[in-house]
């Protein structure tokens, strides 16, 4: 089991710009709205936020902004109205696309995503054509080449972290995604921090079933396609099928 997230390509890169790196803040700072709203300001009670936090941590998100976040969530005052979207789409090569979104007008963000697509070889799918082909997980990404775990055997790791309950783990290269029932993420984050493993992010994600391997040409207009989408300030997450 493998999935790629392109929200996760992002943030290991190296060289972000000051726009991309203010782009992602501002999508963080909407996935904490919306969960604040729909579940409450207390992370304790509210599992949605508490993985919100946790995923804008992962981006280096100012504690300042999470709270005037959460502040502004549930302030009360009259403001955007915003609700979480997902379509289902065709990418270069037949991949199968998911694209989760916050927007504050669903008509207008469909044209956008549209338009992209048909610009980039892909086309957009009826609600259930490719959502099969993935599933629901927590997903823990714990970094190992560096810092305790530099010198540690992955099979000695491997092991700790299914004993804390791991349904499925993806080595790529030195990260390691650990995998949860959804209902289970924070469990586990728990048994592994109990064994002394820090995890560098906490997400829910559609992971792919089975991945598709693509030839140089798809891939880079798979990379072109991602991109696109990700530089609408609505789309929040695009998780594919294809192999990296």
């Amino acid at each position: 089991m493998s999935g790629h997230s392109h929200a996760r390509t992002v943030r290991h890169q190296k060289n972000i710009t000051d726009q991309k790196r203010g782009q992602m803040f501002s999508k963080m700072a909407r996935v904490i709205s919306i969960a604040v709203k729909e579940g409450g300001p207390n992370p304790e009670t509210n599992t949605k936020l508490k993985v919100a936090i946790e995923q804008a941590k992962g981006f280096n998100l100012p504690k300042e902004n999470i709270e005037r976040a959460i502040k502004q969530a549930t302030g009360g005052a009259e403001g955007v109205n915003l609700e979480e979207v997902l379509f289902e789409a065709y990418g270069p090569g037949g991949i199968a696309i998911i694209i989760e979104g916050i927007t504050d007008n669903k008509n207008r963000i469909l044209g956008e995503i549209k338009q992209i697509f048909n610009q980039n070889n892909g086309k957009l799918a009826g609600s259930g054509s490719v959502k099969w082909m993935f599933e629901r997980k927590g997903c823990l990404e714990v970094q190992t080449g560096k810092g305790r775990y530099k010198d540690r055997k992955k099979e000695d790791l491997e092991l700790l972290v299914i004993e804390a309950g791991a349904e499925d783990i993806y080595w790529h290269n030195d990260l390691l995604d650990v995998y949860t029932k959804p209902e289970e993420l924070e469990k586990v984050k728990k048994n592994l921090e109990a064994k002394g493993i820090h995890t560098e992010s906490t997400t829910l994600d559609w992971v792919a079933k089975e991945q598709v391997e693509l030839d140089e040409k798809n891939k880079e207009a798979c990379q072109k396609l991602f991109e696109a989408l990700d530089e609408n300030d609505a789309v929040q997450e695009i998780y594919s099928t294809l192999k990296i």
